[in-house]
């Protein structure tokens, strides 16, 4: 009867325990939203995150605030924006930061070519034969994996996946919102899982190899470097962003109540039928065409090293999605019949930026920040230093990569690109990883970790502006807290999960790629 009373006690005071813990990551996750959403309009606070820049510019400037840059070993310091040479470069780089900002030209192109295939009713039917078709236990999965694999297309995810899923969820009568932060964990989160090399692993390993050779001049880092682990990686994420979503997210953001309708399922018609065979035709025809010029070894489509990898059509990628969606969009709009003269077309092309207005806005005062937060240096000495004092502290091998992927996370707040934060870092890390015995080929890996499982809570993504919009469409006072208070547990769970695997990786001394051991000679 004791040992009954006890199993009750225990198993009351478990489901307590359990209750008190969601409780109180509810109230955090709250706390994040009520307080972001304070803030103001977006972008309103990338200006005054713009002007603190110039602030803190002018007193990092002032007292001496610097640091050597480890390839080089030049101090670098922090430039005074907050003058009047500072002055004069921001005014007169203030059109080219707009201009020149990466995720917008990219953005509007690709708008052009997807609004044809929108407008023409291919998307929808598309959405229509995926979701008949596909069960419904395995919609999220679907999601969160085509979402991590979209990233061997450059920017197809941010551009496509994300926006798609949020219609998926909808029409299926789940939360959109729900759908595109399972996309953008996806896409973001699990931006170093893979199936297949992408364009990040060339850069990489030869940032990788030249930091290797300050130890070992001979050394090479080989493109596939983590291919082992990207693949199991891909996995991993896939299935715990589906839990997250399924068993946390969705159920926190309830029924979707919002003014967006739900586009109703109906079988295809002859007609629809007809335009997606002939759009599969159209689809293969470029497939064809794409191998023709990338499988000879002199392929029209190589790039001028005659690799696949440096191709125009994976550097390209987003001047190919235009191509391919407008001539999808036109072949099944003509065919389908619902494209009759060629302004449906253009107004097709219109309409995709209607929803892009905001987007434009928002933009402008984004690219200033990033261009003068990266023009005042604070960002690399905030690493450089950063890493100095990670590297002092002389400890085992599983707390190393555990704060490396927190330091590394953290870096990622401030700095965007995956390629110029590992070029400040890897000259770092990568030489005390070899001291210690450890390859060049497993700090690689640590760093991406950390850089991949902030990227869905970092301002500094260069995507972020857009995917605040896109949730705006379902949630007008969906604001920057909101976003980051929602995928906040992805960015948490991604973490722990990511660094569990890796831990059991290194203990198990599995390769973590072709010919890239865990231990050096």
């Amino acid at each position: 009867m004791k040992s009954a009373s006890h199993c009750v006690y225990l198993t009351l005071e478990t489901i307590f325990m359990k209750y008190t813990f969601e409780r109180l990551i509810n109230r955090f996750i709250g706390l994040v939203e009520r307080g972001g959403n304070a803030l103001p309009h977006p972008a309103v606070l990338f200006g005054l995150f713009g002007l603190i820049t110039l602030v803190v510019s002018g007193i990092g400037s002032a007292l001496g605030w610097s640091g050597l840059h480890p390839a080089t070993g030049e101090q670098v310091d922090v430039v005074n924006l907050f003058s009047i040479e500072g002055l004069h470069r921001i005014l007169l780089g203030m059109v080219d930061n707009y201009t020149g900002f990466a995720p917008l030209g990219i953005v509007m192109v690709a708008i052009l070519g997807i609004g044809v295939a929108e407008s023409s009713g291919l998307i929808r039917a598309m959405i229509n034969a995926l979701i008949i078709k596909a069960p419904p236990r395995m919609i999220t999965f679907i999601v969160v994996f085509a979402a991590i694999v979209s990233n061997i297309a450059s920017d197809l995810g941010y551009i496509l996946i994300i926006p798609l899923s949020g219609v998926i969820f909808h029409t299926l009568g789940r939360h959109p919102i729900a759908g595109m932060s399972a996309a953008f964990a996806g896409v973001s989160g699990g931006f170093s899982a893979n199936l297949l090399i992408g364009t990040i692993d060339p850069l990489l390993a030869g940032l990788s190899t030249e930091a290797a050779r300050i130890i070992d001049p001979s050394y090479y880092v080989m493109p596939t470097a983590n291919f082992y682990f990207m693949v199991v990686s891909t996995f991993v994420i896939a299935f715990v962003g589906t839990w997250l979503t399924d068993k946390w997210v969705e159920p926190r953001l309830g029924k979707y109540t919002g003014s967006v309708e739900v586009e109703p399922l109906s079988p295809p018609t002859a007609l629809e039928r007809k335009g997606m065979k002939w759009t599969l035709i159209t689809f293969l025809a470029w497939m064809v065409l794409f191998l023709l010029g990338l499988i000879p070894e002199n392929g029209f489509l190589r790039g001028a090293d005659h690799s696949i990898l440096h191709s125009p059509l994976l550097k390209g990628f987003i001047s190919v999605l235009f191509i391919v969606s407008a001539s999808l969009g036109l072949v099944y709009g003509y065919v389908a019949g619902t494209f009759k003269r060629q302004e449906d077309v253009v107004k097709g092309m219109s309409d995709g930026f209607k929803g892009m207005v905001s987007f434009l806005v928002l933009v402008f005062f984004a690219a200033q920040f990033v261009a003068w937060f990266k023009w005042s240096n604070l960002g690399f000495v905030l690493a450089i230093n950063g890493a100095e004092i990670l590297q002092n502290m002389n400890i085992g091998l599983i707390p190393l990569i555990l704060l490396f992927i927190v330091f590394s996370g953290f870096i990622n707040l401030f700095m965007g690109s995956a390629s110029a934060k590992w070029a400040i870092m890897g000259p770092v890390f990568i030489p005390m990883f070899m001291l210690m015995g450890y390859t060049p080929e497993l700090s690689q890996v640590v760093y991406r970790i950390g850089d991949s499982v902030t990227n869905i809570i970092s301002p500094m993504m260069s995507y972020f502006a857009l995917i605040i919009v896109y949730y705006q469409k379902y949630d007008i006072r969906y604001g920057l807290g909101t976003l980051i208070g929602t995928m906040l547990p992805y960015s948490v769970v991604f973490f722990i999960a990511w660094s569990l695997l890796l831990i059991v990786w290194v203990l198990l001394g599995i390769p973590l790629g072709p010919e890239a051991g865990i231990y050096l000679p």
